[in-house]
């Protein structure tokens, strides 16, 4: 059991990337499924990665369903109930660049929003680090997530790419 687990994002379009592991199995895909009348993007774990972590618990995927010209819609995780995206971008304080979620098991979290990487606790501790590459480096992104943060892995990386998807688009929230 190790402590932390690396994924490298290969990728830079919002829409449409990647996650691997160091030992190059996809971990998972973020694809956009649909841009006919409104864009949706499923966000899918990978058998591959996921066989390797037992303890991995949650849903296997995840689709955002947005409303016109990319604005807020809802999120589905697997077959689950949908909630709207607003609810999962929640902020406590006017100046803060924190966004909050309450995960499927009841618990909040929060991404913490800086220029080069975002950060997600659990109350007080870190459970996964998202952080841009360097110019020499072959991906475009490292997320680190921690041992606790694999029973809840699926809504991490969706939460993650909700938060950038949110900030690419500009939405005032």
């Amino acid at each position: 059991m190790s402590g932390s687990y690396v994924l490298l994002q290969f990728g830079s379009d919002l829409f449409s990337h990647r996650f691997e592991d160091l030992e190059s199995r996809p971990a998972f895909t973020v694809i956009t499924v649909d841009e006919q009348v409104n864009l949706i993007v499923h966000i899918a774990r990978e058998a591959a990665w996921s066989q390797q972590h037992p303890e991995i618990m949650g849903p296997r995927n995840s689709y955002l369903y947005f409303g016109p010209s990319k604005t807020p819609g809802y999120l589905v995780y697997g077959n689950g109930s949908e909630v709207a995206m607003v609810n999962h971008l929640r902020h406590k304080k006017d100046a803060s660049t924190s966004r909050y979620f309450t995960a499927q098991n009841g618990k909040e979290l929060k991404w913490k929003v800086f220029p080069q990487k975002m950060e997600c606790l659990d109350g007080r501790s870190t459970v996964a680090t998202w952080e841009l590459s360097q110019p020499e480096d072959v991906f475009s992104a490292r997320l680190t997530i921690k041992h606790s943060g694999l029973t809840m892995v699926t809504e991490i990386l969706t939460t993650l790419c909700l938060n950038r998807m949110a900030l690419d688009l500009d939405w005032k929230l």
